[in-house]
């Protein structure tokens, strides 16, 4: 791309959005080289950037481009296309929602769009229960405030495979971001019924379906335990507590501040839940108000994180992976107990999270399936099972980015599943005097001490892009070892490994069942490193986790 003639056209076209304009002519050299360099990639995730001007920002016109391209992909395949929209509560995602949905009703397009804000997995439950052809959510998940995005969603409720994404990128690629773009009136459109709102029932049956996760199977648990939670001022706030509270859960006491939606995200900038500094206000509230348990969820609400009361009355937070461990085991032992497991159970996770897991579910009885890194391919998983007719198999999913399901009503993962499945959990095991770290040292004890972390390294604009793809060709050229650990096996699944879809990610096997996992995220600028460590016991896991990190750094 010629930056500057790019830049000169985008100050002469782009002058529907006054702060588009405005920042396009405040623009230095150096700004306008990381704004034009590329076009913001468009994958299975869709779309990922920064708020901004420039075909390497999300903004009204980056958003309608892709909202043709997939439009014309829509159109190609089938004869009727509808598609869901969804949005949550970052900076310009509502603006971005009616933009999209004005360019698909101008191409014909029949769009289904709910009416307020909503967490992600309501626009994969709304694809499959309206028999949609598509889904578009506008969200960042966790990132930063100034990040938006758009992700794709297939008729299947699932995120779009590779082979989709690389159609619509190939129709989005075909266009002009200012001529080919069609686009119209949203209420115009919406008069037309050609925009429709999504009704009341559809929620509804969302959080109906999330209550019939419940594996108590008629027991009786003490749902008055004190539980602080934190929408992290995104769109859990609803859906989670009417879904709790219609399960019983009344002592809710809710984090003032980051209660409703607000896309600065004033009290947690980087408002990840696995992130401590995200959690920290809830943890305050839940020390104030002697919480039993506290939860928060990410803005699009389809990540938790939790933090618990140890026996020594502090408040300890829980990995993704700890969390995942305990509920595999907590909906084995119940639904074993009720004689409620299915022939062929299954259990899914990702490469990176704990391989603990295997253990587990090896215990009683379930097959584990591994994919790759990104909830998509669990959600693929149960498509699978589906057309075996087997989707009653699947018992859970889980990935080490916070990320659960149990049941197979969406084909992503789901923070209201998640908070509720926890919140029951818990309950279950206050009743009989036993606390979540409790159970946690019991699994350890059973199954051996297991550290896992991950370890993110920040890459911004052109330069941190190249200098991503030299670091991973480094690691491919050969590691004899990280901190002293033997590499046993490198598995390189660029080439494409036990089917799994070709992905750059090198994962390797050391000795003393400890492996090293390298990948650049797939929608942020940052490299990430996920350290498995088996140990006699947590001070050695630790120790030994330190120092093969500090070796993997040396090739950074």
């Amino acid at each position: 791309m010629e930056i500057k003639r790019e830049y000169e056209r985008w100050l002469k076209l782009a002058t529907s959005d006054a702060e588009v304009s405005e920042e396009l002519r405040r623009m230095d050299e150096s700004q306008r080289e990381d704004a034009f360099y590329r076009d913001l990639s468009f994958g299975t995730g869709g779309l990922r950037g920064v708020i901004g001007a420039g075909t390497n920002r999300m903004n009204i016109y980056t958003v309608a481009k892709a909202s043709q391209g997939l439009a014309d992909y829509l159109k190609k395949n089938l004869s009727r296309p509808s598609v869901v929209i969804g949005y949550d509560s970052r900076i310009k995602s509502d603006l971005f929602a009616k933009v999209a949905a004005e360019v698909f009703a101008a191409n014909g397009v029949t769009v289904h769009i709910w009416p307020e804000l909503m967490p992600v997995p309501t626009v994969s439950f709304a694809v499959r229960y309206l028999n949609a052809c598509a889904g578009v959510m506008i969200t960042a998940s966790h990132n930063p405030g100034k990040y938006n995005g758009y992700k794709v969603y297939g008729p299947d409720g699932c995120q779009i495979t590779t082979e989709a994404a690389g159609e619509i990128l190939a129709e989005i690629q075909k266009l002009d971001i200012f001529s080919d773009v069609r686009t119209g009136d949203f209420d115009a459109a919406a008069a037309a019924g050609e925009i429709r709102y999504i009704s009341e029932e559809v929620y509804t049956a969302f959080v109906e379906a999330v209550k019939n996760q419940s594996v108590l199977f008629g027991e009786e648990v003490n749902k008055d335990v004190a539980i602080v939670y934190s929408p992290l001022n995104g769109t859990g706030l609803k859906p989670v507590t009417r879904t709790l509270r219609e399960m019983g859960y009344t002592n809710i006491t809710v984090v003032k501040e980051q209660e409703q939606p607000d896309g600065h995200f004033p009290t947690c900038p980087y408002p990840n839940p696995e992130i401590r500094e995200a959690m920290a206000l809830g943890m305050e509230y839940a020390r104030t108000c002697n919480a039993d348990l506290m939860l928060a969820t990410d803005p699009d609400c389809d990540r938790v994180g939790i933090a618990v009361k140890n026996r020594l009355g502090e408040y300890e937070l829980l990995t993704g992976n700890q969390v995942g461990l305990l509920l595999l085991d907590y909906i084995c032992q119940q639904r074993i107990k009720h004689g409620k497991m299915p022939e062929d159970p299954v259990m899914v996770k990702t490469i990176v999270t704990m391989d603990m897991g295997e253990q587990i579910a090896e215990h009683y009885g379930v097959r584990t399936v591994n994919v790759l890194t990104g909830f998509k391919f669990i959600g693929e998983q149960i498509g699978k099972l589906e057309k075996q007719g087997k989707a009653d198999s699947y018992i859970f999913g889980f990935e080490e980015s916070y990320g659960y399901l149990t049941g197979t009503y969406v084909r992503d993962k789901d923070g209201v599943n998640g908070a509720y499945m926890i919140c029951e959990m818990f309950s279950y095991y206050a009743s009989r005097g036993i606390t979540l770290t409790d159970k946690l040292e019991e699994l350890y004890k059973t199954y051996g001490y297991c550290l896992n972390t991950l370890h993110s390294y920040t890459f911004e604009g052109s330069a941190g892009f190249v200098k991503m793809q030299a670091i991973m060709q480094k690691f491919r050229s050969g590691v004899d070892s990280f901190g002293g650990k033997r590499v046993e096996k490198l598995l390189d699944y660029a080439s494409g490994i036990d089917g799994l879809p070709k992905s750059d990610v090198l994962k390797f096997l050391l000795e003393d069942n400890c492996s090293v996992v390298v990948r650049p995220s797939g929608t942020e600028p940052k490299l990430k490193l996920y350290i498995s460590v088996s140990a006699e016991d947590r001070e050695t896991a630790e120790m030994e986790e330190k120092e093969i990190v500090n070796s993997a750094e040396t090739f950074l």
